[in-house]
């Protein structure tokens, strides 16, 4: 039996005695008929609501059977609808003319109802297990989506455990020497106090020292010494201190033991991951510093996956600092309306002693802006925190943006970006934190991420 959900059929025929005979004869079998007279009506019925079948007349006035079924396997709406032609023409070359442009079956008249009723069951049938297969291949498209993140997914998930413990590893193997030196100082500066007040006692108990400790005296200039050592030790202390910060940051990334939803400081994850990101700030002989501006708005502690936040942190970050590392030194504005990379012929015009405002046939030349990258959050309606992350680069093309989130899909050069950054970020933003992840761009104005996550996560069931 046919898919009692495929009923609809479509009768096109000019004579008003076949549509009565074949409306009756459809109608007995449950089938639910609609009529038209001509291939235009029938074109207009289609697209205000597809028919299951169409039986087709070929000789109508105006539009014939063959164009209408031409147009209609044209149409994306259309074009899987079976349609079976039904005429008085029993020309073979006809009957080829039919199926070359889409008939699906022929039926001659004067037809038998029997022939008519089994052939439209069989293409309903066949358009019935179509349907299935569709479903089918929909399915299986959508596992093989699945799979493809869950495989993004485990992919990023070893990196970052590998970068988690390698971070924890260089964060614990450190901390026991600066916890050793740092946890000595104190006694140290101590015991210095107590050698230069004994220096101190001596000289002013022998005021005269032989000429042997005298020329010791001036070699090793004790008044500047004594000044200096204790000087030497303050920055010791402040650079161990640092060393210690800097332990403790490394150890806020990894988070190697909050793999479960907690309370933290969304500030300290950003400050950390900006730690790991720090020698790409710095100034190289290809890019000036990359400025970083935080303004940072009053934050409560936010229920979250800490490590994972994290990663969206690194992701978008990096992506940031490349989307600077591309750009130039200086930028043609006029006619060129382009950023000139180091060492072009551009550059040294730009440089050179006849550069000026006046421009040339290319545009003028000026300086390229100074790259920067904003951090801001803020608290948005009691418990939506929102973190954005915005950069002065080239900006990311409309045409990128629509499947920027999507598996696979990178705007760096081939062989820099696997494009499972952004996947993963949107994953871990939208489906593990039940939040936002949004991109806002435009050429030459950089790009801004969007990150909105509840302040306390739904608890699951």
């Amino acid at each position: 039996m046919n898919s009692p959900s495929l009923k609809d059929i479509l009768i096109v025929d000019d004579t008003p005695d076949n549509l009565r005979v074949l409306d009756a004869i459809l109608k007995s079998q449950g089938y639910k008929v609609r009529k038209a007279l001509n291939g235009q009506i029938a074109l207009n019925a289609c697209h205000i609501a597809a028919p299951d079948l169409i039986l087709l007349d070929i000789i109508m006035p105006g539009i014939d059977g063959y164009e209408v079924c031409r147009r209609l396997k044209a149409d994306a709406t259309t074009c899987e609808i079976p349609v079976i032609f039904i005429s008085a023409i029993d020309d073979a070359m006809d009957k080829v003319k039919a199926f070359e442009v889409g008939a699906a079956d022929y039926i001659a008249k004067p037809f038998q109802e029997a022939e008519v009723l089994a052939r439209i069951e069989h293409q309903l049938h066949l358009r019935s297990l179509q349907i299935k297969l569709q479903e089918q291949n929909t399915l299986l498209q959508q596992a093989l989506s699945d799979l493809k993140q869950a495989q993004t997914q485990m992919i990023q998930n070893e990196k970052m455990v590998s970068l988690g413990q390698l971070v924890a590893g260089i964060a614990h193997e450190i901390n026991n020497p600066i916890n050793f030196i740092y946890g000595n100082l104190s006694p140290a500066i101590q015991y210095i106090h107590d050698l230069l007040n004994l220096s101190d006692a001596y000289q002013q108990d022998f005021p005269k020292p032989t000429p042997r400790i005298e020329k010791l005296i001036n070699d090793i200039d004790l008044n500047f010494l004594k000044e200096d050592l204790l000087d030497l030790m303050d920055s010791i202390g402040r650079g161990s201190d640092r060393i210690r910060q800097i332990v403790l940051s490394l150890r806020n990334f990894s988070r190697l033991d909050q793999s479960e939803m907690k309370r933290v400081d969304i500030h300290e994850g950003i400050d950390s991951t900006l730690l790991i990101l720090q020698h790409r700030l710095r100034e190289t002989a290809a890019r000036p510093m990359i400025q970083v501006i935080k303004e940072y708005g009053q934050l409560p502690l936010v229920n979250c996956y800490a490590g994972q936040l994290n990663q969206v942190f690194l992701h978008l970050l990096n992506n940031a600092i490349d989307a600077l590392q591309e750009g130039g030194k200086y930028e043609i504005i006029g006619v060129g309306e382009k950023f000139v990379p180091p060492g072009s012929k551009n550059e040294a015009f730009a440089q050179s002693s006849d550069f000026s405002d006046s421009g040339t046939s290319t545009g003028m030349l000026r300086p390229s802006p100074l790259p920067t990258m904003r951090i801001s959050t803020e608290l948005k309606d009691g418990n939506t925190v929102k973190i954005r992350i915005a950069d002065n680069g080239f900006g990311i093309p409309e045409s990128v943006r629509a499947s920027l989130f999507d598996p696979f899909v990178t705007t760096k050069p081939t062989g820099s970006g696997m494009g499972l950054g952004l996947a993963i970020s949107y994953q871990i933003v939208v489906q593990q934190h039940k939040g936002k992840l949004i991109c806002c761009s435009s050429p030459r104005q950089g790009a801004e991420f969007a990150i909105e996550i509840p302040v306390h996560q739904p608890q699951p069931y």
